[in-house]
């Protein structure tokens, strides 16, 4: 089993970045391998397609996904949303049905915004939501505060071993029978005609 983390933030190493590191050590520790994919710095520079398209083939062989973004301007970063904007345009039947969760990290305030905005997009495809004992936020202005953000650093290793769970859940599920749905074909009703 394989879970994506992607880094919205335009710091590859930064907050949000030990935030995610903090959930892929429960994951690992369960057996499952992971992957933190830089997106921020990336689209910030204009790189948008290319991640958009490496994403889209590491998602192949994915099975769950988390979306880590700071706060700026108590919203994800743009670059964040430009992304997932995009890939959920393109890379739907990459992500669908695979559990997802998002992580907010924030010097202060504005994550639970964040964490609505994020939480939206999983909606598109599916993807059925994983979360910790409290929001998935952490606090700190560096890599060092989060760390000592304790009730954070909880959250995020629960949140690890949540999705831990849920992934190993859903393989003890196939192996007994369980059928995954099958994706509807979306109606799109227009209510101004």
């Amino acid at each position: 089993m394989k879970v994506v983390l992607f880094n919205g933030s335009r710091r590859e190493k930064g907050c949000t970045y030990t935030a995610l590191n903090l959930v892929a050590g429960e994951l690992e520790a369960a057996g499952i391998e992971t992957e933190i994919f830089f997106v921020g710095g990336r689209v910030l520079k204009g790189e948008t397609d290319a991640v958009v398209h490496e994403a889209k083939e590491i998602l192949k062989t994915a099975d769950a996904v988390v979306y880590g973004s700071p706060v700026y301007y108590a919203s994800p970063s743009g670059e964040m949303l430009m992304f997932l904007d995009r890939l959920y345009g393109i890379a739907e039947a990459e992500l669908l049905f695979k559990p997802a969760a998002t992580v907010a990290s924030a010097r202060r305030a504005g994550t639970t915004a964040t964490l609505d905005a994020l939480n939206k997009y999983p909606t598109f495809a599916q993807q059925p939501l994983v979360t910790s004992r409290y929001w998935n936020m952490v606090h700190g202005s560096s890599p060092e505060d989060v760390l000592k953000d304790e009730e954070g650093v909880q959250i995020m290793k629960e949140l690890g071993r949540n999705m831990a769970w849920i992934l190993k859940s859903i393989e003890a599920g196939k192996k007994a029978g369980v059928v995954q749905p099958v994706a509807e074909k979306k109606i799109f009703t227009n209510f101004i005609r």
